[in-house]
């Protein structure tokens, strides 16, 4: 029986709390269908620079390597502070980094039972089965020259967007393949009626649809994206983007499923190793309490488990166990109708991990 090595990094605020359910639930897999997980932990974000005085160790960062996949669950303090100058979010950014991360993924799943608990019209919602697909690399979070200058006399600061030719080859190749095992279209996402570095995306993203004469490809503006994704998600299927526009985008999708703790993701390069985590923060409001929605950790395991592992089966009996749970009435505080009482983290993640590998009902 091969083993998977799972370095697990719950981090800071809920964090912890959310990648506790998650590994109960990979355990119960483990046991319903013979596998063998091994996990590690380590610090990373402000836990990091309490223990460390760093966001992130090599040490931690040479065991991301070593392993077969990362469980990460948030970084970062209230109000998105620095700590003694340290940005504990700043974690993320080398793990993708170091592990030659380029993609993220992030799908958006709609379930019926809480579809009400959307603001989005359930007429809008049903049907909606889209993945973005975020480029990671690139752009202007990593380019160069940054920083503060001055600027005739004055107090200045300056990014620099930058996309390479590879950077966005790659990206839209797997958008190609991706758009081939699904519906067969690819939205291209950017702003080049305004920017260069979108211009160039747009040109090379063009003469990637070129070779995939089987797939259908629009491109359209950033700005208007942001409007269509409201009023008809069905529209999109594959849809690419770049790092900074693909953030943002990211987190209004969060709308369609009613709630970002529902939201997972996966972060892969060329490899099938890959950093999975849900896209919420780290909301330390609410930590500590057992208010957490466990579930979009709980899906980053299922992908997981898709992506890193090849355990199609194993996946889906993790998003079944987390529809069936939903419909049997089970709701955190995020996602509970109005009037309606809510349970637990803990009591999610054992409504989850009861009805894994359990046959749906006829």
């Amino acid at each position: 029986m091969a083993t998977h090595n799972i370095l697990l990094a719950p981090g800071d605020g809920i964090g912890p709390e959310v990648v506790g359910q998650t590994r109960r639930v990979l355990e119960a897999v483990g046991e319903r269908f013979g596998h063998e997980f091994a996990f590690e932990s380590a610090l990373v974000g402000a836990a990091a620079i309490a223990a460390e005085g760093i966001e992130i160790t090599d040490e931690v960062v040479d065991r991301a390597r070593s392993c077969d996949a990362v469980l990460l669950g948030a970084c970062g303090v209230a109000g998105g502070a620095a700590i003694n100058g340290r940005h504990p979010e700043r974690a993320v950014l080398r793990l993708r980094t170091e592990l030659a991360l380029w993609t993220n993924i992030r799908p958006v799943q709609i379930f019926e039972p809480i579809i009400d608990s959307s603001p989005i019209k359930p007429e809008i919602l049903r049907g909606v089965d889209m993945v973005v697909l975020r480029e990671l690399t690139g752009g202007v979070y990593y380019a160069e020259p940054r920083g503060r200058l001055t600027v005739d006399g004055e107090p200045a600061a300056r990014d620099t967007m930058l996309y390479r030719r590879s950077e966005v080859e790659r990206i839209g190749h797997r958008a190609f393949q991706m758009a081939r095992r699904r519906r067969g279209k690819v939205t291209s996402v950017d702003k080049q009626n305004v920017l260069e570095s979108s211009a160039y995306w747009h040109e090379v993203m063009t003469e990637v649809a070129a070779q995939y004469p089987d797939v259908e490809m629009d491109q359209i503006l950033v700005d208007a994206f942001a409007m269509r994704l409201i009023l008809s998600p069905r529209d999109f299927d594959v849809v690419v983007t770049t790092n900074m526009f693909g953030d943002i985008i990211t987190d209004e999708m969060a709308v369609l499923s009613a709630s970002l703790g529902m939201m997972p993701s996966a972060s892969l390069g060329d490899s099938s190793r890959g950093l999975y985590e849900p896209i919420h923060g780290a909301a330390p409001d609410i930590a500590g309490q057992g208010l957490a929605n466990p579930i979009g950790a709980i899906l980053s395991a299922a992908m997981m488990l898709r992506l890193s592992f090849d355990l199609e089966t194993e996946a889906q009996a993790i998003e079944d166990a987390v529809s069936a749970a939903l419909d049997a009435g089970y709701r955190t505080a995020d996602i509970k109708e109005a009037g309606s009482s809510h349970v637990g983290t803990s009591d999610m993640g054992e409504a989850i991990i009861a009805r894994i590998g359990v046959p749906a009902a006829a």
